[in-house]
């Protein structure tokens, strides 16, 4: 079928589609605030600018249109008859700069939750936010893992040193002993430990 509007109104029509806000990510954000939940919105810090931002959770979620993101199987992503390799390569563009945001957040201990447009319909919304809020658990229960084990090596840490110290000033006092004058000692550097 052909395009029935002219460069101009697809211009105008295309301008209109908001990055944020949009209403998929407000339908989110209402139900996850009316379910208690308190979050940031668009975190500019973040890799990939998350669409919503958990961080009692450690949990970025990314609320992604089938058409934009290439929701492989999705009967909302098709491919427009017209200027096929124009919207090919944008979507493969979207779809790797997503994968490339993802692992950066992995990187830095985030996790991450996608959210597609049509896991947003009227008959799946309640079932999608059910699954959102499953997975927010887990991603506690691991956050609060790691900072426990975290604190833990900090204390190990701490420990380590104190007893590091004892043992110094404990040789210190033996050699001033020894030879009957005042000895200092000097760090030894890290690569001959």
């Amino acid at each position: 079928m052909a395009d029935t509007m002219t460069n101009k109104q697809r211009s105008e029509c295309m301008s209109r589609i908001h990055s944020k806000d949009t209403g998929p990510e407000l339908a989110v954000r209402r139900e996850l605030w009316r379910r208690g939940y308190r979050f940031r919105i668009n975190v500019r810090t973040l890799p990939g600018t998350p669409d919503i931002v958990l961080p009692r959770y450690r949990t970025a979620i990314f609320i992604n249109g089938c058409f934009w993101h290439g929701h492989k199987g999705c009967k909302l992503y098709t491919v427009p008859k017209t200027n096929v390799e124009f919207w090919t390569e944008k979507v493969r563009r979207n779809k790797e700069r997503d994968m490339i945001n993802i692992q950066r957040l992995e990187s830095l201990s985030w996790n991450v939750i996608t959210i597609w447009e049509c896991e947003l319909k009227h008959k799946t919304f309640i079932g999608t936010i059910g699954k959102v809020e499953s997975i927010l658990a887990e991603n506690q229960r691991k956050w609060e893992t790691y900072k426990d084990r975290r604190r833990q090596d900090r204390l190990f840490s701490r420990e380590q040193s104190r007893s590091h110290r004892e043992i110094l000033a404990q040789v210190k006092a033996e050699l001033e002993a020894q030879f009957h004058h005042e000895v200092r000692l000097s760090k030894i550097p890290r690569q001959y430990e």
